[in-house]
């Protein structure tokens, strides 16, 4: 039998302006299901997910949720106006029964301390928050818009941890493709304004995507011929005849119809990249360079050497100096000790994480030219502004739109064109993939790959870097830096584990420790300790009465699945509803219970 759906949107409809962004779109949510949306930038998919989470009233269609399923939606820009402290921001988003601990472990966890002023808080720190926020009360439903943006590698596996460890239903937005594969069981892909949803996870989405695609385009190929046939039939046919033959005629009018109901795909980015002159064999020797700020190393005795043709990934936590060794690497910054030489004939294009180069009052024009000329130069070819704009899929009419109307997805895009725009041979790639779609990484993995000069690229993407990396430079800790060759999957394989946090990643300001879980604490002191009796009974009996209530649920659910049982007995389907939620709170309390003591039998024993 099929499981019951806590939330079921069927038909949604939306109109923005004159678009129709939505068209009859769909999407479901199980228990304990995790599902990817995934679509183009533009395609809806932030909107459709507010719609789910009940931020948005679509123009049609309909929303059920099931009664008693708590929710909890993470914007792609939180607001935390109206909180002393983070703290305060993640509890008031739990409820009565929900376990408080979590609060400060989540947010010790992403890196915060829950003494942080929101008003003076980074977007990437407010993003934490938020995520702790929405993870905090474990709720029924998690509905995540871009999660990992602003995480760094450590932060990422953690979440991908935490996820796969709690119960919630979940709806991920990501562009980031490992996430993706690692979390998800189902895929529905919004394109064009409907839905469509694959049984699989998102490791099995692009190929079932490109077959659709190939299957519509013939399709379209047999319509088309179809119609040079009777448009054939009718010029000659008819008039050596003198009798028009009119059902044939309307079944002409009706494939012209089916021809234009058949919608192509969205437009693809074009990227192409401005090529400067051949730089020198040798881009950047750098010998024994150091760096320090006050009495924090960034750089110790680091020794590397790029030569053109190399894409070199730099990678490492948050704090740990990436920024600081690429302005080393480039001459920007000089080193405190040891050499830096670049090569000769360099020519660089930048893209910084913050995206710098756009200010808001900026138009797209005026960001793309630099408010120059029309035409750009691009591969040796003049080109019109406008039609390069157009490559990044931007329409005419948005060339005297300021910066500030853009959003994530375009912004991104645009700073990508501007940057790629500049004659280069050597591309500085500041978090490239940071909100932009899976279609547009793929293109630029591709011009990456083409590119005749250097890359040096910062990212926390993996696949990203599988792809893209000749080689990767990773931050070991204490200013030390190593190199791998191949991608991020290379490096773990060599290095025996991925990239950590840095030890002091959890410390407040002022030194002390930040709070840890309870059963970190538990454990931690478990040498000096054993269990007493109850704790020995609750051991042994706890797994028993967890599978009794796992039983019970799954009855509850199987009598709330039937779509007549609101109708006919609503007092039965509110009591089997609370029964439910009462049997589900029990669960996870019993659950976290035995974990408890299992880290403290553990604890004793090792």
């Amino acid at each position: 039998m099929a499981s019951p759906r806590i939330l079921d949107l069927q038909n949604i409809r939306l109109r923005i302006g004159s678009t129709d962004l939505l068209e009859g779109a769909e999407l479901t949510l199980s228990p304990g299901e995790k599902v990817a949306l995934v679509g183009r930038n533009g395609s809806g998919k932030s909107t459709l997910l507010k719609i789910a989470a009940g931020q948005i009233e679509p123009d049609g269609g309909n929303r059920f949720l099931q009664p008693g399923v708590t929710i909890r939606y993470l914007p792609q820009e939180p607001d935390l106006t109206g909180f002393a402290t983070t703290l305060s921001y993640v509890e008031d988003g739990m409820g009565e029964g929900d376990e408080h601990y979590r609060a400060i472990y989540l947010l010790n966890a992403l890196g915060l301390t829950g003494e942080e002023d929101p008003a003076r808080l980074s977007g990437g720190e407010a993003r934490r928050a938020a995520l702790a926020r929405v993870l905090a009360p474990e709720p029924d439903i998690i509905l995540l818009d871009e999660p990992t943006n602003h995480l760094d590698l450590p932060a990422i596996e953690w979440l991908e941890a935490e996820i796969k460890s709690i119960r919630s239903a979940m709806i991920l937005i990501s562009h980031d493709r490992r996430f993706l594969a690692d979390l998800t069981r189902a895929t529905v892909w919004l394109d064009r304004g409907t839905t469509r949803r694959l049984e699989r996870g998102f490791g099995a989405f692009e190929e079932w995507r490109d077959q659709v695609m190939e299957e519509e385009e013939t399709a379209r190929h047999k319509l088309d011929r179809q119609i040079v046939r009777e448009e054939h039939w009718l010029t000659y046919g008819v008039s050596a005849r003198r009798k028009r033959n009119v059902r044939r005629l309307g079944g002409l009018f009706e494939l012209r119809q089916q021809r234009r109901d058949l919608k192509r795909a969205v437009g693809e980015v074009k990227i192409s990249v401005a090529e400067g002159d051949v730089s020198g064999k040798m881009v950047v020797e750098a010998k024994a360079i150091s760096k320090r700020f006050g009495e924090r190393v960034i750089v110790e005795d680091f020794t590397t050497r790029v030569i053109r043709g190399d894409r070199v990934g730099i990678i490492g936590a948050n704090g740990a100096g990436k920024t600081t060794l690429i302005k080393m690497l480039t001459g920007e910054l000089k080193p405190d000790t040891g050499t830096i030489k670049l090569g000769s004939a360099i020519e660089l294009a930048s893209l910084d994480q913050r995206r710098a180069t756009l200010t808001n009052d900026m138009t797209l024009k005026e960001a793309i030219t630099g408010g120059g000329s029309d035409t750009l130069i691009i591969n040796g070819e003049p080109k019109h502004f406008m039609g390069y704009l157009k490559d990044f899929l931007f329409a005419p009419e948005q060339a005297r739109t300021s910066v500030s109307k853009l959003s994530g997805g375009e912004r991104g895009r645009l700073v990508l064109a501007r940057v790629l725009s500049l004659p280069s041979n050597v591309l500085v790639l500041d978090e490239p993939t940071n909100d932009l779609d899976l279609e547009t990484l793929d293109l630029l993995q591709e011009m990456l790959a083409d590119y005749p000069g250097t890359v040096i690229v910062v990212s926390h993407d993996r696949d990203f870097l599988d792809r893209v990396a000749t080689s990767v430079i990773v931050a070991e800790g204490d200013g030390s830096w190593t190199e791998y060759p191949g991608g991020y999957s290379d490096m773990v394989t060599q290095r025996g584990y991925g990239v950590v946090a840095p030890t002091n990643a959890q410390k407040p300001k002022g030194g002390k420790q930040a709070a840890l879980p309870q059963t970190t604490l538990a454990s931690g002191s478990a040498s000096k300790q054993k269990l007493s009796f109850k704790q020995k009974h609750a051991l042994e009996t706890l797994p028993t009465e967890i599978k009794k209530l796992e039983a019970e649920i799954v009855k509850l659910n199987a009598t709330l699945a039937d779509p007549a049982l609101y109708a006919k007995d609503p007092k039965r389907f509110a009591d089997t509803s609370a029964k439910l939620d009462q049997a589900q709170a029990s669960l996870r309390k019993a659950e976290d219970e035995w974990l408890e003591l299992e880290a403290l039998r553990e604890g004793i024993e090792g």
